[in-house]
């Protein structure tokens, strides 16, 4: 859990790239292909409801098994209804937290998910406090130290 949430803006203007028509073979090569399909506007790839989306770090290792490890950049669509099995922010209190959401016949819990820690399973309880923050979309990750 992280004390507080920090947003990091996303930016209004396009952010485009050229978008290659060939999908890359993540298992033997393939040839390559040298023209591009057209651009890709990251913003509005990665963002459906532009009001209500932000992005913020993660912090910590309870989400490692689910592609979420600390310092990824996650995209959070606030007015995304949440499902059983979607990864939310959830406030809890004063603090907020990353993990993934199961509707069970007794309430809601959020699980982690790191089969090397045995994080608890966490459960409201009592005079416990919890929001709903939003919907974890994407998860951005850096492929090369370098590009910090």
């Amino acid at each position: 859990m992280t004390p507080h949430l920090n947003p990091v803006a996303l930016a209004p203007a396009a952010a485009t790239t050229a978008l290659m028509h060939a999908r890359v073979q993540a298992g033997f090569p393939s040839p390559a292909e040298s023209y591009a399909a057209g651009t890709l506007d990251f913003n509005q790839y990665l963002v459906a409801h532009p009001p209500a989306t932000f992005a913020l770090y993660a912090a910590g290792d309870s989400m490692s098994d689910a592609g979420i490890d600390d310092g990824d950049l996650l995209v959070v669509d606030r007015a995304r209804e949440p499902l059983s099995g979607d990864i939310v922010i959830v406030q809890l209190a004063t603090e907020f937290t990353v993990k993934r959401l199961r509707k069970t016949p007794a309430g809601l819990e959020l699980h982690p998910e790191n089969a090397r820690v045995p994080y608890p399973i966490l459960r409201p309880g009592g005079d416990e406090e919890w929001r709903l923050v939003g919907v974890v979309t994407f998860i951005i990750k850096h492929a090369c130290p370098r590009s910090r």
